[in-house]
Order: structure tokens, then C-alpha cells, then sequence
């Protein structure tokens, strides 16, 4: 099993034996692609599944710092937060396998926090608005995260 991104299309396709067995419209980075600390945008290339996180959290469960904070989010939880990165429901954390490209230095996806994860319904799927991260729709980030495991190979490509 195989994870591909596709920004221009903002796509992002399960693939088992080279078919195509899912397929979820994402949001990538508003920022466009890029591979630096600090940028804001979508890091490109191999990538694995590092890390998963939140297994059996219910939908909405909000995340900071990879750490449930105890609040479910609704519309009203955002007018008084509205400054927030909404990170929900699940969390695909993403490492690079390309060094001086994607991993170490200045470029790590890893400690870029660069995650596949849920988002609030109202926000747009296939349009680029997110910090760098891959938002996806919280039914189907939970449909993904139950599908794949860790050190699933994940590329993204422009």
C-alpha cells in the first residue's frame, strides 16, 4: 500500500498493487510548495507515515502539539479561537527520506510537523489553505488512518 499526492490536482490516492482502491480530495499548503522550515508550504517527495496518531478519538477531537486538548470542535469553539491551525481528528505524521531534500537540516519534513490530518467540515477541499499540512475531510482521514499503518511510503509530488 501506497500513499500519492497530487497538489495540482490536490488529490491524494490510496493505491494497492498499482490501483488506484481510494481516492479523497485534500487541501495543501496556501503558501505552495516548498521543502523549508519556516515556509509554510508542502514539502515534495518520499515521504513514510512516521507516526499515527489518535486512534479512537472521537471526530472533531481537537489536537495541539500532536496532544488532544480535551475540546471538540464546533463552529462557536472557532469564533473564540480564531487565529488557530485546526488540527482534528486524526494525524498521519509525515518523515522525508530524501536527505538534503525532505529530511535533516533546514528541509525535515518531520520536524516541520508536516501531517496528514483532519480538518473543520466548513473548510474547502481542493483548495490550497493550510500551514504545509495535507487537511483532509474527517470522515475520510479516519477512512485512511484505518487503512494504512506506519512506514507506509507516501509521495507528493507537484
Amino acid at each position: 500500500m501506497n500513499i500519492f499526492i497530487n497538489i495540482s490536482e490536490q488529490k491524494l490516492r490510496l493505491i494497492n498493487n498499482n490501483k488506484t482502491i481510494k481516492e479523497f480530495f485534500i487541501a495543501s499548503a496556501k503558501n505552495g510548495i516548498g521543502q523549508l522550515f519556516g515556509s509554510e508550504c508542502t514539502p515534495l517527495g518520499h515521504h513514510i507515515i512516521r507516526a499515527k496518531i489518535g486512534d479512537n478519538c472521537p471526530v472533531n477531537t481537537v489536537f495541539v502539539a500532536r496532544r488532544p486538548t480535551g475540546e471538540i470542535y464546533s463552529p462557536e469553539l472557532r469564533k473564540s479561537f480564531p487565529n488557530r491551525d485546526w488540527i482534528l481528528t486524526r494525524i498521519l505524521w509525515l518523515s522525508g527520506l530524501e536527505p538534503g531534500f525532505n529530511r535533516l537540516g533546514k528541509v525535515d519534513t518531520m520536524r516541520r510537523y508536516i501531517y496528514i490530518h483532519g480538518c473543520p467540515d466548513e473548510d474547502e477541499m481542493g483548495v490550497p489553505s493550510s500551514h504545509g499540512c495535507i487537511k483532509m475531510r474527517n470522515t475520510d482521514v479516519i477512512e485512511l488512518f484505518d487503512l494504512v499503518d506506519t512506514g507506509v511510503k507516501v509521495l507528493i509530488e507537484p
